[in-house]
């Protein structure tokens, strides 16, 4: 079977799934404008590029529609060559979230199409109203609708799609879920296990361990998406509170799915202008390599992750897998893996001192929460191992192919 992969950041989800399928004999090409050299095993890389410039006078609510065009024309132009060099898939996997997507049926109109349904956005969905504080302007909301028109033209070409998690699955319009099903992306637990012997190696050269009383936080931007300014505001009490405590956070300083501040700054600068925190003892690593992510989930004695009704992130998964003590905001996302008190602790996402509490329990008497790391762990393997998710991932496109075929 002819397989193809589109996806910006290719491999992005498709990590696991597109070298099992060429594991199992499938041809397998990926499309994407990633400029790094991607290697995995019998999958080959096809880059397109992007336009040099954007178009000029594009009004603002029609931006995100205009980076779609672009995406999805320049997808379809190197789509439009290998067609010509000979290559017809039979089935299409898309992420369809930037637009490369938009064009490609009319480059091959028989293939089948299976879509990555990572996000629904709706004017006024959940994610959005969330934060009292924080109402999105009328700008976005109308922002926010033209968007949804471009999930309704993906869904309008896709034969199949899935969703990680069933509060992703379910932020999709019902005329459109029985054609997604539900399985998630899959965590390599092999990798993201225990390890008493593990270190992280600050900046300064100092070393912290399991030994140490390490709070982590981790997301791949810091940002109020993923609660950073709640956070930090936890932070500042929980430092001023005790003195024998490290805070260790991992992330970049740009945007992924928030938006930027007024001032056009970083949140972290933002933050640290608010609270005031010991700088000695807060310490923000950016954006490190995978091996270091995974040391600082494996030495930390309380994992703190929020999250507004959004994506439920992959670290959430790895740090429960890694055997974190979790200690997560209540929202939809997360109560969906997380059930408080069993494998992991919950608390209100705008509530810090209820946040801080667990924090200080947490660390005052680590064996009493022993049962809840392993179970933490023992949830990753029974429901969302690399193992069991992406043989279920390989049979809705193998399915997809043999109908195909007929």
């Amino acid at each position: 079977m002819r397989l193809l992969f589109v996806h910006q950041n290719f491999p992005g989800q498709f990590l696991h799934l597109a070298p099992r399928l060429a594991r199992a004999g499938h041809q397998v090409t990926a499309l994407s404008k990633r400029e790094e050299d991607v290697k995995l095993p019998g999958v080959k890389v096809v880059r397109y590029a992007l336009p040099d410039k954007k178009a000029p006078g594009t009004r603002p609510l029609l931006q995100r529609f205009e980076r779609a065009r672009g995406y999805g024309e320049a997808a379809a132009n190197s789509a439009l060559r290998m067609k010509r060099d000979g290559f017809a898939p039979d089935v299409i996997v898309i992420h369809p979230g930037w637009g490369e997507g938009l064009f490609l049926k009319d480059v091959w109109p028989e293939a089948r199409q299976l879509h990555y349904c990572e996000f629904h956005l709706t004017p006024f969905g959940p994610a959005q109203v969330h934060n009292p504080t924080m109402p999105p302007a009328m700008h976005q909301v109308f922002e926010a609708r033209l968007s949804t028109g471009l999930n309704l033209f993906a869904l309008e070409t896709m034969d199949r799609g899935y969703s990680p998690t069933r509060w992703q699955h379910g932020q999709y319009p019902d005329h459109a879920r029985d054609r997604i099903d539900i399985i998630h992306d899959g965590i390599n637990a092999r990798a993201c296990r225990p390890n008493p012997d593990a270190t992280v190696t600050l900046p300064s050269g100092r070393q912290l361990t399991r030994r140490d009383k390490v709070v982590t936080y981790v997301s791949r931007n810091l940002e109020p998406m993923r609660g950073f300014p709640e956070f930090m505001r936890a932070a500042e009490l929980l430092l001023s509170r005790n003195q024998d405590v490290e805070v260790v956070v991992v992330g970049g300083d740009e945007v992924s799915y928030s938006r930027s501040h007024a001032s056009g700054r970083p949140w972290r600068e933002i933050m640290l202008d608010e609270v005031d925190v010991d700088p000695s003892r807060i310490h923000f690593l950016g954006k490190v390599p995978y091996g270091v992510y995974l040391s600082a989930l494996q030495i930390s004695a309380a994992h703190v992750y929020l999250t507004a009704p959004f994506l439920l992130s992959w670290s959430a998964l790895e740090a429960m897998s890694a055997g974190c003590l979790l200690i997560a905001s209540d929202t939809d996302p997360v109560r969906e893996v997380v059930e408080d008190g069993e494998n992991g602790l919950l608390f209100d996402f705008f509530d810090r001192r209820q946040l801080v509490s667990l924090v200080e329990d947490s660390l005052a008497d680590p064996d009493k929460f022993e049962s809840i790391r392993e179970n933490a762990r023992a949830t990753i393997l029974e429901n969302y191992t690399v193992a069991r998710c992406v043989p279920v991932q390989m049979d809705l496109v193998e399915s997809l192919g043999a109908k195909r075929s007929k």
